[in-house]
This record gives structure tokens, C-alpha cells and sequence, in this order.
């Protein structure tokens, strides 16, 4: 049987560049994913209500996703839903 990364690498050589693009995002996602799982228990906890930095491209912040702090999600989410307004194009 041929190996995953033989497989991966066959269909690769034969696939569309947009469909490389994605998998390329895809493969970064699961590898951050990883290493937050690996890295959560050596994380040192932030003071209450010390902000999270974060980067400015979306696959900087996957390694915050689920980070919520606090316990006023709802309270947060409800002066959202009061305060927005319609968008306008």
C-alpha cells in the first residue's frame, strides 16, 4: 500500500491551482490546531482582564480560537445584538 504522503503527493500533481490554494489553508489549520493542543498545557494564564494579542491574518488567530475570557459572553453577545446597526453599501 502506498504511503499517505505518496498519495497526497500523486494527487497534488495532478490537482487545479485553487484547489491547491485551499488545501494548502486547510493543511496550515490542522497544523495549528495541533500545536495549540500540544502547546495548552504549557500556556501560562493571562491576568483577568489582560487582552489577548492577536496577528492581523486569519491563520495567526486560529491559535485563539475558543480563548473566550471572562464569564460575561452573554452579557457581550446581547450588547452586540443591541448596538448594531444595518449595514450600508
Amino acid at each position: 500500500m502506498t504511503s499517505i504522503k505518496a498519495q497526497l503527493l500523486a494527487a497534488i500533481e495532478t490537482a487545479p491551482e485553487s484547489i491547491l490554494e485551499q488545501t494548502l489553508n486547510y493543511l496550515e489549520y490542522l497544523k495549528t490546531k495541533e500545536q495549540k493542543s500540544q502547546n495548552q498545557s504549557l500556556e501560562v494564564l493571562q491576568k483577568e482582564g489582560e487582552p489577548i494579542l492577536r496577528g492581523s491574518k486569519a491563520k495567526d488567530l486560529l491559535k485563539f480560537a475558543q480563548t473566550w475570557q471572562g464569564d460575561d459572553f452573554e452579557e457581550c453577545l446581547q450588547f452586540v445584538y443591541d448596538t448594531r446597526s444595518q449595514t450600508e453599501f
